[in-house]
This record gives C-alpha cells, sequence and structure tokens, in this order.
C-alpha cells in the first residue's frame, strides 16, 4: 500500500494518509446505496459503479493526469471513516504514479468530469491486512463515493474554441494590443468563479505584456471583436498550486467563456473608410472650414451610443480648432458634401481611459457620417453663369426694380423653396436690403434672360440662426436664379427724380389755394400729377405713398405738418445735405 504524502487536511487518525477528493456540488448529487450488507467483496477485485455520468465527456482520466475530486469513504456497514468534504476541499493527485492506494488509481481512470462513481476496494489493493491504526482495521472492505471536478496533464496547453466568429474580420489581437471583453469565468465542473456581466464592466487590458495569466495571454490572441470563443487553461499557465485564495481552488483549470467588444493599439491612428463618394466633388474639406453632418456612433462591436439623426439635427463644427475629439477633427479631412464616410478612432484620439456618457473608458469609436455642407469664413459669393443672352448690356445695379424665378436648395439638395411652385416671380429693389446680403451681390450686373447658381455661404445668408423651420443653422445656399425683369432704379439717394425740366414755380405749382404753405394733400396730389403725365418718376419696387410721405418730411424742416417756401428747397439746392426729396 502507498499513499501520497503532501501537505493537506488529513483525518486525526492518520497522519500520512491521503484520500482522494472532489467538490460535490448539489447539481450533481445523485442519491446511492450504501451498501451495509454487501457481500464482502472478493480479494484482489475491484468493482465500479457509475453512479452518474454527464452527456458530453470530451476527455477523461488516462496515467499521468492531475485529477481533483470529492469523496466520501465508508466501510460496507456505512461507517464513515473519511471525507474530503469534511476539510472543505478537493483531494488533488496524480493518477498512475503511486500516490494513492492501487484502488483508487485503477478506479479513477477512465472518469470524466462531473461522472460520479461508487467503488468498492478489496484489502489487497488498499491498506491489506495492516490496514491503519485506529482508523481502517486490517483486511478492510474500502467503499469510496467519487466526483471527479478536474482533469489535466502536465504537457496540456492552452485550448481554445471558437463557437462565435463574425464574418468580417479584418484585424485580430495581437500582442501589445490593448483590449476590451466580457467573460464567464468558470471551474472545469461549471462552477462559476468570476464574471465581468455581473459587474457590468468589461475587462479592460493589454496583451502580452504579463497584466494577465499567462494562459489568457495566449488564448485571447487572434480574436477578432464580435468573436465568442471558450479558452480553457491549465493551473501551470493559471493560479498554479495557490489558486487566487478565494474563489479558485489550488490545482484548477480555468474556463473562460469570451465575447471580444473592443481592440486597438497604442501606436494606431484613425482609419477612414470611404462608404459613397459622389460623382461631383468640386471641393473637399480642409482646416479651419466650418461643416455641417449627420452621424451614428457605435462602439467597435455595434453598440450604439449616439446619433444626430436622433436630434433630427447636424452637428456643426470647425474642423482643425479642436472644438471635436482630436480623431474627428482628423477624419472630417478631405471630404465632399454628400460624401458617406466610416472613422473608426482609437480611445487615445478620442475619450481615452475615462470615457464619457455612454461611451466606456478606453473604448473604440465608429462613426458613420454623411457630409451635408461646409464653407469656409472667407468664403465670398459663388457666381456661375449658366446661361447669358447675347444681347446682354443692360446690367443690374442698386436701385434697379428686379423680378426674378429661383429655386433654392442645401447644398446636399435639400429643397428649401422656389418661386415656381407659387406661379410668380420674386421681386425686389437690388441693394436696399429685401433679400440677405449674398443674394444682393449674386443679382449685381445680371441682366435679363441670365441664368445663374448663386452659392451664399452662411454668413452672407442667413448666418447661424437660420429659420426657424425653414433653414438651418449655418447653412450654404444655392440658389439657381433666372432675371426676367429690370426696371432701372433712381441715382443713389433719390426717391423721385424729374424726366424734364423741373418749372422755376414749383412752391407756387404745388400750393393750389395760394396761402403759402403746403400741406401733405397738396404735395401728395401734385407728385402723383407728375408721375401720372410722364413729368416725374418714384423710385421702383416701393409704395408710393410712404415714398411721398417721406419726400414731404424732408421737406418739413420743423415738422408742424406743413412746408413753407422758406422750408421748401430741390436737392442741388441743399448744402451738403442729402434728402430723399424733389
Amino acid at each position: 500500500m502507498r499513499v501520497r504524502k503532501s501537505s493537506q487536511p488529513v483525518l486525526s487518525a492518520m497522519p500520512v494518509t491521503r484520500w482522494p477528493v472532489l467538490l460535490l456540488q448539489a447539481v450533481f448529487l445523485v442519491s446511492f446505496v450504501t451498501c451495509n450488507d454487501a457481500p464482502p467483496v472478493p480479494e484482489e477485485q475491484l468493482l465500479i459503479e457509475k453512479t452518474s455520468v454527464p452527456e458530453l465527456c470530451p476527455r477523461s482520466v488516462k496515467e499521468g493526469d492531475f485529477v481533483r475530486y470529492h469523496y466520501h469513504g465508508s466501510f460496507p456497514d456505512g461507517t464513515k471513516f473519511d471525507s474530503s468534504y469534511d476539510r472543505g476541499t478537493t483531494y488533488n493527485v496524480f493518477v498512475g504514479k503511486g500516490q494513492i492506494i492501487k484502488g483508487m488509481d485503477q478506479a479513477l481512470i477512465g472518469m470524466c468530469v462531473n461522472e460520479r462513481r461508487l467503488v468498492k476496494i478489496p484489502p489487497s489493493l488498499a491498506y491489506g491486512s495492516e490496514g491503519v491504526a485506529n482508523v481502517i482495521p486490517p483486511d478492510a472492505i474500502l467503499h469510496f463515493d467519487v466526483l471527479l471536478l478536474d482533469i489535466w496533464h502536465p504537457d496540456d496547453k492552452v485550448e481554445t474554441e471558437t463557437y462565435y466568429k463574425p464574418e468580417n474580420c479584418s484585424r485580430t489581437v495581437q500582442v501589445s494590443d490593448f483590449i476590451r471583453y466580457h467573460y464567464n469565468g468558470t471551474l472545469l465542473d461549471g462552477t462559476l468563479f468570476d464574471s465581468s456581466h455581473n459587474r457590468m464592466r468589461t475587462y479592460d487590458t493589454y496583451i502580452g505584456i504579463g497584466w494577465l495569466i499567462p494562459g489568457m495571454d495566449t488564448g485571447l490572441l487572434g480574436m477578432c471583436v464580435g468573436e465568442r470563443r471558450i479558452i480553457t487553461v491549465p493551473p501551470f499557465l493559471a493560479y498554479k498550486e495557490d489558486g487566487d485564495g478565494k474563489d479558485i481552488p489550488p490545482q484548477a483549470t480555468l474556463v473562460f467563456d469570451v465575447v471580444l467588444l473592443d481592440l486597438h493599439n497604442p501606436k494606431d491612428g484613425i482609419t477612414s473608410e470611404v462608404i459613397y463618394m459622389p460623382d461631383n466633388c468640386e471641393r473637399r474639406t480642409q482646416a479651419g472650414d466650418y461643416i455641417r453632418y449627420h452621424y451614428n456612433g457605435t462602439l467597435l462591436d455595434g453598440t450604439f451610443f449616439d446619433s444626430s439623426y436622433s436630434r433630427n439635427r447636424t452637428y456643426d463644427t470647425y474642423i482643425g480648432k479642436g472644438y471635436v475629439i482630436s480623431g474627428m477633427d482628423e477624419g472630417l479631412l478631405r471630404l465632399c458634401v454628400g460624401e458617406r464616410r466610416r472613422i473608426t478612432i482609437p480611445p487615445h484620439l478620442a475619450y481615452g481611459e475615462e470615457g464619457r456618457g455612454k461611451i466606456p473608458g478606453s473604448a473604440v469609436l465608429v462613426f458613420d457620417i454623411l457630409v451635408v455642407d461646409f464653407h469656409n469664413p472667407d468664403d465670398s459669393v459663388s457666381i456661375t453663369s449658366q446661361f447669358k443672352p447675347s444681347n446682354c448690356t443692360v446690367l443690374s445695379k442698386n436701385g434697379d426694380y428686379l423680378k426674378y424665378h429661383y429655386n433654392a436648395t442645401l447644398m446636399d439638395g435639400t429643397v428649401l423653396d422656389s418661386t415656381h411652385q407659387y406661379g410668380k416671380t420674386y421681386n425686389i429693389v437690388l441693394g436696399s436690403g429685401q433679400v440677405v446680403m449674398g443674394m444682393d451681390i449674386g443679382l449685381r450686373d445680371m441682366c435679363v434672360g441670365e441664368k445663374r447658381t448663386v452659392i451664399i455661404p452662411p454668413h452672407l445668408g442667413y448666418g447661424e440662426a437660420g429659420v426657424e423651420g425653414e433653414v438651418p443653422r449655418s447653412a450654404v445656399l444655392i440658389f439657381d436664379i433666372e432675371l426676367l425683369d429690370l426696371i432701372p432704379g433712381l441715382p443713389d439717394g433719390y426717391m423721385f427724380v424729374w424726366n424734364e425740366e423741373v418749372s422755376p414755380n414749383l412752391f407756387e405749382d404745388i400750393d393750389k389755394d395760394k396761402n403759402g404753405e403746403i400741406p401733405l394733400e397738396e404735395f401728395s396730389d401734385y407728385i402723383k400729377a407728375q408721375v401720372d403725365a410722364g413729368k416725374g418718376r418714384l423710385a421702383p419696387g416701393f409704395d408710393a405713398e410712404k415714398i411721398i410721405e417721406n419726400m414731404y418730411k424732408n421737406q418739413d424742416r420743423n415738422q408742424d405738418g406743413k412746408i413753407t417756401e422758406a422750408e421748401f428747397k430741390l436737392k442741388d439746392q441743399e448744402d451738403k445735405e442729402r434728402h430723399d426729396e424733389l
């Protein structure tokens, strides 16, 4: 009889004897007959009864394997002489190397993890005619109820089994990469010892620099983001003879069910993938531009964290001025309006180890963006003539009254407005502030019949505020214009001009009742009569009544409601004064 000598707990009456041990879990408990009345086992005959066998048995015990098991030891009458359960620790031993009694060495061969056996060992394969003083009498038949919890061999290596792998695996884990993953950690018998899912937080670590147990460092290599893998680690590549002092026992094989969520290397830069490129790309973004874009933001495993679409509003920012994370600042360069691009940003160019909001620490970010608009604060109005008639001598200028059609869109083609849908032209006095400054510029020096495309940057359009419900903030505007009519305006500063010589007795002509005072009614009737007779002309495009009223107020110097001859002056009679009057 040979016994294993070790420092594990033993029965007090058996200072040099060890018994096979194994943690018995409730899920595997199987009732068995104690065999109190069983006949003696014939000498030299070992009896093995399999009382519980798992459905799956990927590996069974062979000579040279190291096993961990629990046991109850009793005599045929049911009297217990030893139990590993009482000590709260499994019995750990090499099989087939004479470290335990021969009967047990033989009985363990072929067992599977979570298999339970009732083993009846004759004296010749146990303690023979000598027994063990005060514990096992001579020639005793021994019964062992054994539950196997773990098997490994010194030649074992880390085993990996991928049970899900995404179709797209453009990159795999390499030494020095930083990864984020979830795992469930169990012993070989299925006992859970740890789970990142329970903490609702990934395990984040570098690979291959000693931050992990050696087996995990090896088992994670070659994984793709989204891959699910079973990693089985023998104890000499895990926590070895000491365990972790808490949930992992000594000499325990560990099984990790892992899903990889994130992967990057500290040397990574951003990656940019063009998803769609419009046929026409006349201009690309550069540092200093102001851009409007939509985006969906996800983590590398596809977890959504933000979207401009959900807010129904573009994200608007300057490029290259530090208003966005550095990776996005770089990723937004060299883009076209209408382009769709996927920008992948490592954490050191995003939100770093701390993360932000829904973004965990050390997370790689993926942005699917659509460029809606961009401009530069130094941009001016862009004018492209699409058609110009052969006779184009009369050109529009400030003060002219213009009638034109237009189609208005954003840079991405979104339609804002069109005069065609109303069936009438849009009419303005050029330079009078009736339209945005960019349109005033775009309509200058245009002849009737000409067609133009006018691109207006927001600082010459509707600015940062836009128009609620109509024009987005900081939007570039595109107008396709056709000028249909042009009525020449008056000289700058005039609201009325004479078409012929002015009467030398103008005051008397206006003062019909000859009382030396001209009220508004007399003044208005006279001006209208001159316009109707073609002798004078009011500035086109304005309300005639308001023009006349304004002219009258300018002549009524003391604002007493009447014009006297002393107050009355023609424009060329005024000294260094400018009035919209006669």
